[in-house]
């Protein structure tokens, strides 16, 4: 017969599942979905979503500087806030609500099935890149594999539908195809090649991270899962958060070094491409930013090609987005994920080069 306490471990589980839904679906549907459901009836009429975060109306970024910084981080936090913060609380909730065998038996593979699952899971998302980390953090804690941790990473900005649909709206249908088309080969391609990596080491996760989470859920193996819920969310928002704002601020200052003046100088020479999109990997956005950049470097007479390179670079990744996993995957992982963006940034300036975009 069992005891009280053996009972009541029995059934939190289905308590933590239920709470985890209510969290991800309440918080997706505020956040995420109502938003951007009428933010698309706003690009269909307007063919416009805003105007850029980069550069405003203007046709290059602001010097350098400390107001720079802040300004841009001020309206980057306004943009992203509400988002990061569902994306802390999912990201501990992972760890402390769901079954972990879940976790490891649909995420933990490291074949292609794993990397389609991350994929596909991203897809209700639709968060930006720094938004997602936390998930990815609290899925790779929990055991999956690189590679579909990865594609569930990049799946959440690269295959948003909402970003299609105003990048169809705002852009142009062939936009939106030439980033759906590159987007698919980016996230499941990138995540198949990871787990062939990981499963070529012999290895899914680091062992120094995996024997600390060891080391504490044996601590912590009589503790109540909103606890344990409470005390990662803690230490992943004190852990994540202030590196976050400090680079977010050094980027905003360093926006004028990214992007020099935008104008019709800005051609398809290998040289611009190649160099926007290395700035597009690193720099950082809000969900769709990417859109409205675009839009205005188009209108200020830059080319199709590094336009098409901005348009695979500067959702996936960034320098925060990557700083704050620099714990969860290797190095070697982490810089394959970059390369790999900005390759594919210059396939995408490529095929809209050759298509006359």
């Amino acid at each position: 017969m069992k005891s009280a306490l053996d009972t009541r471990r029995s059934a939190n589980p289905a308590l933590g599942i239920a709470v985890f839904l209510l969290i991800a679906v309440a918080g997706l549907f505020y956040v995420k979905w109502s938003p951007y459901y009428n933010r698309a009836w706003v690009a269909a009429d307007s063919h416009s979503i805003g105007n850029s975060i980069l550069m405003g109306t203007a046709d290059s970024p602001p010097p350098p500087s400390l107001g720079a910084a802040l300004d841009y981080a001020l309206a980057y936090g306004k943009a992203i806030w509400q988002a990061m913060v569902l994306g802390l609380l999912l990201g501990s909730a992972v760890q402390a609500l769901l079954p972990r065998r879940w976790i490891a038996r649909a995420l933990g593979g490291t074949g292609l099935g794993s990397v389609v699952a991350g994929g596909l899971m991203s897809l209700p998302g639709m968060m930006c890149t720094c938004c997602a980390a936390p998930v990815v953090a609290g899925l790779r804690k929990c055991q999956a594999a690189p590679g579909s941790a990865v594609a569930f990473w990049l799946g959440n900005s690269v295959l948003n539908p909402a970003t299609l649909v105003f990048m169809g709206f705002v852009l142009g249908w062939q936009w939106s195809a030439l980033r759906l088309a590159l987007g698919v080969v980016l996230v499941f391609g990138l995540g198949w090649l990871l787990n062939r990596m990981s499963a070529a080491s012999g290895r899914t996760v680091d062992a120094a991270p995996m024997q600390a989470l060891s080391a504490q859920a044996a601590a912590a193996e009589d503790d109540h899962p909103f606890k344990r819920w409470a005390a990662i969310f803690a230490r992943m928002t004190l852990r994540l958060v202030p590196e976050y704002i400090v680079l977010v601020l050094l980027l905003g200052a360093a926006r004028a070094w990214l992007f020099p003046h935008i104008s019709a100088d800005v051609d398809n020479h290998l040289w611009w491409i190649a160099g926007l999109a290395v700035a597009g990997a690193l720099f950082v956005i809000p969900t769709a930013g990417e859109v409205p950049i675009i839009q205005a470097m188009l209108a200020l007479g830059m080319a199709a090609g590094p336009a098409a390179a901005l348009l695979m670079t500067l959702p996936p990744i960034s320098l925060p987005s990557l700083a704050m996993l620099a714990g969860s995957f290797r190095r070697v992982e982490l810089a394959t994920v970059f390369i790999g963006v900005v390759a594919t940034g210059l396939v995408a300036a490529g095929v809209a080069i050759a298509l006359g975009f």
